[in-house]
């Protein structure tokens, strides 16, 4: 089955570190090749985050590992006292190296976690989550 990705799109935005394609329930973000992501090079992303989720609109994060890059995990502890409606965290890896690195994320975050090889299973885990919450 192939998910119509696009006809749910709010708005795409273009940041420093990425890309960021805004859903009605989740982000999907394409982080550039090179980048090193840290909570303060997100003061961006979570001004967008806010406003289109505030603090009560449920909402999954998707990334979509196609870019090599690296980031500074202990950032994800700031990041989730942030958004108390954060519900979920999903990693779509294409190699064994970007599934290893997103399986020792995971133990970074208290939230639903999951690990995914394609785009399209990664969005219905999202409608998972989000269904019974709204």
């Amino acid at each position: 089955m192939i998910h119509d990705f696009n006809k749910k799109l709010i708005n795409k935005h273009d940041l420093a570190v990425g890309a960021f394609y805004f859903y009605k329930n989740h982000i999907i973000s394409e982080i550039k090749e090179g980048i090193i992501l840290t909570f303060e090079n997100c003061t961006d992303l979570f001004e967008l985050i806010d406003s289109y989720y505030g603090t009560t609109i449920p909402f999954v994060y998707i990334s979509n590992r196609k870019n090599s890059y690296s980031f500074v995990p202990t950032g994800h502890f700031k990041s989730t006292k942030l958004f108390p409606n954060f519900i979920g965290y999903g990693v779509v890896a294409y190699d064994a190296i970007n599934s290893k690195v997103a399986t020792l994320e995971q133990s970074f975050l208290e939230n639903e976690t999951k690990i995914f090889d394609n785009l399209d299973e990664a969005i219905l885990w999202v409608d998972q989550l989000i269904k019974p919450l709204i």
